[in-house]
């Protein structure tokens, strides 16, 4: 075992049952930056930085893929100047992650409407994707420019441009339409500061996922937030639809 494994079997954790895969709603930063007494974007920078250890203790402890909600298709919504400012924080970490991303073995995915994001963004994504895509590690998604529901119309969509007849249309055949279909439906969704909501993130493949929510912010969320949400998920009876007992 490695220093976080240990660290989480003494917490409670069981490194038999753990999630595959982790989706985060990293909720709060505004919030947390409020309560200090700055902007929303001061919150957001410390949200990166709460990501960054998260992904690394994500990785270490055992868990296979982590796809996190970085930027919803409605944050657009939001002041120019905080969308400006997530735009070059987004660009700016993924190209200044990359070699921590190498160094620790992390394949990088994106997912949502990438299309309609800056050029500049765009090319950040590329690069990193591709300079990480042997890595055999942990998967790593980031949701940008991301809906679920926008997802599941753009499955659909493809669907219907690829000229498949309305009676072969099952889960499985849209299941392979959507963003990145070689990810497995996530087992766990973890929301921080305390909103009961899944907020359109990955609504069709999180059916099934038990969701988890701390009160904590985003900003906020330590290693020890990582273990009890685990704990919690590993609490809990899934039955995907079936009887028990």
């Amino acid at each position: 075992m490695n220093p976080i494994q240990t660290k989480a079997k003494a917490a409670g954790v069981n490194l038999d049952r753990l999630p595959v895969h982790i989706g985060m709603i990293m909720d709060g930063n505004g919030r947390f930056a409020k309560a200090q007494g700055f902007a929303r974007l001061w919150g957001h920078h410390k949200g990166y930085k709460t990501l960054r250890t998260a992904l690394l203790d994500c990785s270490d402890l055992g868990i296979r893929y982590l796809t996190v909600y970085a930027f919803s298709s409605e944050n657009w919504r939001r002041s120019d100047d905080e969308v400006a400012g997530l735009m070059q924080l987004i660009e700016k970490s993924t190209r200044d992650e990359v070699p921590t991303m190498m160094r620790n073995n992390v394949r990088l995915k994106v997912a949502g409407r990438l299309k309609e994001l800056p050029a500049s963004l765009q090319e950040a994504f590329q690069f990193a994707v591709e300079t990480t895509a042997a890595n055999t590690g942990i998967t790593f998604t980031l949701a940008v420019n991301y809906g679920g529901r926008a997802e599941i119309v753009d499955a659909v969509r493809d669907l219907i441009k690829s000229g498949v007849p309305a009676d072969e249309v099952d889960e499985a055949c849209l299941s392979r339409k959507m963003y990145l279909p070689e990810v497995p439906d996530p087992d766990m969704i973890l929301r921080t500061a305390g909103e009961m909501r899944w907020s359109n993130f990955l609504i069709y493949q999180a059916a099934y996922a038990e969701l988890v929510v701390t009160d904590t912010t985003w900003p906020e969320f330590k290693q020890e937030d990582l273990f009890a949400g685990v704990i919690e998920y590993q609490s809990r009876l899934r039955k995907f639809g079936g009887v028990t007992g």
